[in-house]
């Protein structure tokens, strides 16, 4: 099993900036795919971006041209670069990773609140 550990989240004025990062127990490097999802009270937990072990992405529409996936194998750590940061970005961002089958960890969470 491995657990992840994210990082980043905070206050910031729309428009503004946040990097997040997800620390893995273990190794990432044999972990297929990785990804970043983001939670709203009364809403289901959605994709943001997601990130293969070859470097391939896929983005949520809503995000495109303002965020950026990142994976630092050496590091075990994957990032999510947020400019531009709009309310509508506002939720609990979680990090996820593809173990394979039907198995997927989930990191604990970190808030993001964009407002003025």
């Amino acid at each position: 099993q491995v657990q992840l550990v994210e990082s980043g989240g905070g206050l910031v004025q729309p428009g503004g900036s946040l990097r997040l990062s997800c620390a893995s127990s273990r190794s990432i490097f044999s972990i297929y795919a990785m990804g970043w999802y983001r939670q709203t009270p009364g809403k289901q937990r959605e994709l943001v971006a997601t990130i293969t072990i070859g470097g391939t992405t896929n983005y949520a529409d809503s995000v495109k041209g303002r965020f950026t996936i990142s994976r630092a194998n050496f590091r075990n750590t994957l990032y999510l670069q947020m400019n531009s940061l709009k309310p509508e970005d506002t939720g609990v961002y979680y990090c996820n990773a593809d173990l394979g089958g039907s198995s997927s960890a989930w990191g604990q969470g970190t808030q993001v609140t964009v407002s003025s």
